[in-house]
């Protein structure tokens, strides 16, 4: 990435920013490529998700994730530049993707501000292929027409755009200006795409159910029995229709504010289906060298009162069935790390991980990061964990599809974002359902080893299940 040494304050007019856009088509002519520009400007305290919803239409793509506990929030709208891959090395076609679009990328503004410079929003499928007519591809990748991200006190809009040799500059200048001039003042009151009322009660009903979750864990467990696998996670996929279309950004609100402590998020395919959740489990963070992971299985229900919660987090951490499921995933995952030349480190003792309705297992996982590994290659090595899919890997998931009877989609899916330093950070796509005009698709699963139980798993899907059904009410 070439960084222009462009004074933006002493430039702040439309003459000064199509001065600079003459230089970048110049740059491109020179290239023979089409070249990323990259514009980042600090502004006024802005929430990301409610300048999404301004500037939100149906027909555009967009990504957004939240960690409302941490003061972190990134949104994106439209496409500057995108690029789809699938099969195995689909992580690696996405990175030499992103490498190509970096090297011929211009950037202006404080690109070193948090979350400055453009951004690459990617989701990748639970599996290497997804069938055709899917929702989403099983991995794309695009860099946002518009940014905007809050990590803290500190607000940075972004626009990001391609020029050709060719472009015609003044439209493109035109466009750009009258962005940031909005983005500098911004008016929430001017939403592109009006949202319901917040005070109509929205009525949902259950339209149907993939497959008969009980005997599915049940013939799991005779998978088991036999050595075939020693974990596997299933889920279920429940079909709802609500009276009237539903809105992304309107359900995903209920979400952040129910569950401030997991990953809001909304991924768009510009063709009206959006997949949106809370998530409680990251996948992998990297910044400033250091690799940031976790192990998330085992769980139990919240207490009613504080003597019940902390009684009920006890028996989860001494429950042999739950600590063997955690340590499954600890050993899978510090052991595809160690592969890439890592040394994790993570404490002996798994800790309780509590959201709003349900108490996990919890062992926090990091690493120094070496030069010669890249975030997706960390990526790669660990999706899927066996926390959704199960171990050993490649027996756990051959079975998954016919177990449960339904096409995952970017459920438990590897979802989130990189910058152009190597940094960024991925969830899971679980706590989730996949948004498609009235219908809604919610899904649940829950990890199957030795001395599980199908009515105690199924009876954990369903605390899942109402938890973000509950969000879709509120």
């Amino acid at each position: 990435m070439t960084i222009v040494p462009l004074d933006l304050a002493a430039n702040a007019s439309l003459e000064g920013l199509q001065a600079f856009l003459t230089r970048c088509r110049e740059a491109a002519r020179q290239s023979g490529r089409a070249r990323l520009v990259s514009i980042s400007v600090e502004v006024d305290a802005l929430d990301p998700l409610a300048v999404l919803e301004s500037i939100f239409e149906p027909g555009e793509p967009h990504c957004y994730a939240e960690r409302p506990d941490l003061e972190t929030a990134i949104s994106g709208a439209e496409v500057a530049c995108e690029f789809e891959a699938s099969g195995p090395e689909r992580f690696a076609a996405v990175q030499h993707w992103i490498d190509d679009t970096i090297a011929g990328t211009l950037a202006v503004g404080d690109v070193t501000a948090p979350f400055g410079g453009p951004h690459f929003f990617a989701r990748f499928a639970f599996g290497d292929e997804t069938e055709a007519g899917a929702p989403f591809p099983a991995a794309h990748v695009f860099v946002p027409r518009w940014q905007v991200a809050r990590a803290g006190a500190v607000t940075t809009a972004v626009a990001n755009f391609l020029i050709t040799p060719d472009a015609p500059l003044a439209p493109l200048a035109e466009r750009v200006w009258k962005a940031h001039q909005k983005f500098r003042g911004f008016n929430y009151d001017e939403p592109r795409t009006a949202l319901p009322s917040g005070t109509e009660t929205l009525a949902i009903r259950r339209s149907g159910e993939a497959g008969d979750y009980r005997a599915a864990v049940a013939r799991a467990l005779e998978c088991i029995g036999r050595g075939e696998f020693s974990k596997i996670v299933l889920a279920r996929a429940r079909d709802l229709v609500a009276d009237r279309p539903l809105h992304p950004l309107r359900l995903l609100n209920g979400l952040r504010q129910r569950f401030p402590s997991c990953y809001a998020f909304s991924f768009a395919n510009g063709r009206g289906q959006s997949f949106i959740g809370a998530s409680p489990e990251r996948l992998v963070r990297v910044s400033q060298g250091v690799l940031e992971t976790e192990a998330l299985a085992g769980s139990i229900r919240r207490g009613a009162g504080a003597s019940e919660d902390a009684a009920l987090a006890a028996a989860l951490q001494r429950s042999d069935k739950d600590l063997r499921e955690q340590r499954l995933v600890i050993d899978a995952i510090t052991g595809r790390l160690e592969q890439l030349g890592l040394k994790p480190e993570f404490p002996s003792t798994p800790g309780i991980r509590r959201l709003a309705n349900v108490q996990h297992l919890h062992t926090p996982i990091r690493a120094v990061l070496p030069e010669s590994v890249r975030l997706l290659d960390a990526l790669a090595a660990l999706h899927p964990t066996p926390a959704v899919g199960g171990t050993p890997r490649a027996a756990a998931l051959a079975r998954i599809p016919e177990l449960e009877g339904f096409s995952r989609g970017l459920y438990a899916g590897a979802l989130g974002w990189l910058n152009a330093r190597g940094g960024g950070e991925f969830f899971v796509g679980l706590r989730s359902a996949l948004i498609d005009g009235s219908r809604a698709r919610l899904y649940a699963g829950a990890g199957i080893v030795a001395g599980s139980s199908p009515e105690n798993e199924f009876a954990e899907t369903e605390l899942k299940f109402k938890a973000i059904q509950d969000a879709l009410l509120s």
